[in-house]
């Protein structure tokens, strides 16, 4: 499961779903870049669990003190268990309405 704070959406995450992966499969979406762990825009703080990134990613990109911090790129960040995350430089948007129909 994928919390993503302040607005504690919650959605759940297949073993090799990427966050950025799993947030888009349920309609979601933050800021996107290369996709290919090498510009940094889709960077989001793991505020608790664990993630493992699925392939290389660019030193440029996340460097050792803001991995040491807790920050991962949400592009290849795979979460290992239940993860907690805040995104740093965008807001969480709705890109499929059909998926998130308004309260009665």
């Amino acid at each position: 499961m994928i919390r993503v704070e302040p607005n504690g959406v919650e959605i759940p995450a297949g073993e090799d779903d990427t966050i950025m992966g799993a947030l888009n499969k349920h309609g979601y979406t933050f800021l996107v870049g290369c996709r290919r762990g090498g510009c940094g825009i889709c960077k989001v703080q793991v505020l608790e669990g664990e993630i493992e990134h699925n392939r290389p990613i660019a030193e440029s990109a996340l460097n050792t003190e803001e991995r040491g911090e807790g920050v991962c790129l949400g592009c290849r960040a795979v979460p290992q268990g239940d993860v907690r995350i805040a995104l740093l430089k965008s807001a969480l948007r709705v890109t499929n309405p059909l998926l998130h129909p308004p309260a009665s």
